[in-house]
């Protein structure tokens, strides 16, 4: 069974990498490609849904880091697989990589996080937002540089971690933790240098009371 399963992996892989490959179509989805590095184009995203919506601006921003976050949670994963990148006779990859590693996908796993995050702050994004990532996940095979079971792997992994994500809904137990981490950083700060008195200076030190006179002598 595994080895029919290896064996279907490579053959779409390279139906993929051999099928409607223009000069046109190759140049398209490297752009693709490259706007899921470290799943730059979804904090791009995030940051401009933020500075549009300032009621949610800060759920936005949240949602945005799941996508870098899930880069390093994937390669965790790599590191435990370490399953090799696909390597076809005479069908060199289209892009590079960092890594040699290819299980999980990290396209796919940055994107799938990074819009099932962004769903849940705006339910009524969820078909662009797949569409992007849907792209994304496709065009690692088509450039040679991921098995289709790699994407599938990533995205199963990103749609997990998307849904765990905290800070995103209203009444996520994320956003009070969230709150109480900020608030502990604000009260650790120390005061600021004319906080002590309305002139700057340090108030002064009360001064004792005077003790009882001295009994005068008969």
């Amino acid at each position: 069974m595994r080895k029919r399963l290896e064996r279907l992996d490579r053959r779409v892989l390279r139906a993929m990498r051999t099928r409607y490959h223009s000069p046109e179509a190759e140049t398209a989805v490297k752009a693709v490609g490259m706007a899921g590095e470290w799943g730059a184009i979804w904090v791009a995203l995030g940051v401009a849904a933020a500075a549009g919506d300032g009621a949610r601006r800060g759920r936005w921003l949240r949602a945005a880091a799941a996508a870098p976050t899930s880069v390093g949670l994937n390669y965790l994963v790599k590191l435990a697989v370490r399953r090799r990148r696909p390597r076809l006779r005479r069908l060199p990859p289209l892009a590079g990589a960092p890594s040699e590693l290819s299980f999980p996908s990290a396209h796919a796993t940055s994107s799938l996080a990074a819009a099932t995050a962004m769903g849940r702050v705006s339910p009524g994004a969820r078909l662009p937002l797949y569409a992007i990532a849907g792209a994304i996940c496709l065009s690692r095979p088509y450039l040679g540089m991921h098995y289709p079971s790699d994407v599938l792997g990533g995205a199963a992994l990103g749609l997990l971690i998307g849904r765990l994500w905290p800070g995103v809904r209203p009444g996520d137990p994320g956003n009070r933790l969230i709150d109480l981490v900020a608030d502990a950083a604000r009260s650790s700060q120390p005061p600021a240098a004319g906080a002590a008195g309305g002139d700057g200076r340090s108030p002064a030190a009360p001064q004792a009371s005077p003790g009882p006179e001295p009994l005068g002598r008969d």
